[in-house]
């Protein structure tokens, strides 16, 4: 028996809601009460067993791989939006999310999205970590799957190693207007967080620990594609760059990929806040909508 027939989000993004018919999307979608025709460009979507429940749909409406070599390469060495035009490989690097020069993070593009996932590669393309959601209820993944309360909730992420070792928890309880990214180690201790300082304009976040300014995030962009992190005397030491997830994933889902590159290696805990905030730009920094901060 597949998922209940009814109305939902629109995977298209082009409608207020799509009419889901057990086992596709039908061609039906509402706007505003009124209802028309409009078939959904073809990214099929698998038919889903209730056994799966909320979490089954998330995992059968999963778009393309985040971990293709042709799409690390592309985000590393490509121009523009594409990639980041990185030129050759990095001196530098031991294998960790905590002492590698280049991180690559790519979300996993899902047309229903309800669990953020992401997995965390370095320059040579290896994986070396995963982020996953973690601690959401049936509710919660029902009201994310049906409103758009996402913005207001806990978002809690864990990054594990290769082995599945927690390495790391970031938090951002529920808020209305401004974010603060609570993070701490793979044991639940607290390291330090990550402050929106503004909500208007270019958005920029303070990197704190033990109640001192350690550094700072700024957005370089009002859509806050692309951040560049100071440390407290303003000296650029890494910098977060988003790239083109490719034209299905833009279409249809809102996974967002981003390239980390740390110039220099700053001292603990500014180190793990510069980690945390690459790996939480989406979920955490910008729930609220994609592109902005």
């Amino acid at each position: 028996m597949s998922h209940p027939a009814d109305w939902y989000p629109d995977p298209g993004g082009r409608h207020q809601v799509r009419y889901w018919d057990g086992a596709r999307w039908t061609d039906y979608v509402t706007d505003n009460g009124v209802q028309t025709l409009d078939p959904l460009p073809p990214v099929p979507p698998q038919p889903v067993h209730s056994d799966d429940g909320l979490d089954g749909i998330d995992r059968a409406l999963t778009v393309g791989n985040e971990g293709s070599a042709q799409l690390i390469n592309e985000q590393l060495h490509g121009q523009g939006y594409r990639g980041v035009g990185l030129h050759g490989k990095v001196e530098g690097g031991g294998g960790t999310i905590f002492d590698e020069p280049i991180l690559v993070v790519n979300q996993k593009a899902k047309l229903l999205e309800l669990n953020n996932q992401y997995s965390v590669f370095d320059q040579h393309g290896r994986q070396i970590a995963a982020v996953n959601q973690v601690g959401q209820s049936g509710a919660k993944k029902a009201a994310r799957l049906l409103t758009n309360l996402d913005q207001f909730m806990t978002h809690t992420l864990q990054a594990v190693d290769a082995s599945g070792t927690p390495m790391m928890t970031i938090t951002r309880p529920a808020k209305l207007i401004k974010s603060t990214i609570i993070v701490a180690d793979g044991q639940g201790r607290e390291i330090g967080k990550i402050i929106q300082e503004n909500a208007i304009g270019k958005i920029n976040f303070s990197l704190v620990a033990n109640g001192q300014l350690l550094g700072s995030i700024r957005a370089q962009n009002w859509r806050a594609w692309n951040f560049q992190i100071v440390d407290h005397q303003g000296v650029e030491i890494a910098k977060i760059t988003k790239t083109w997830e490719g034209l299905a994933k833009t279409v249809f889902t809102t996974a967002d990929n981003y390239v980390v590159q740390i110039a220099h290696r700053a001292p603990e805990p500014l180190n793990t806040l510069i980690v945390a905030s690459a790996l939480s730009v989406d979920t955490a920094l910008k729930q609220d909508s994609r592109g902005l901060g």
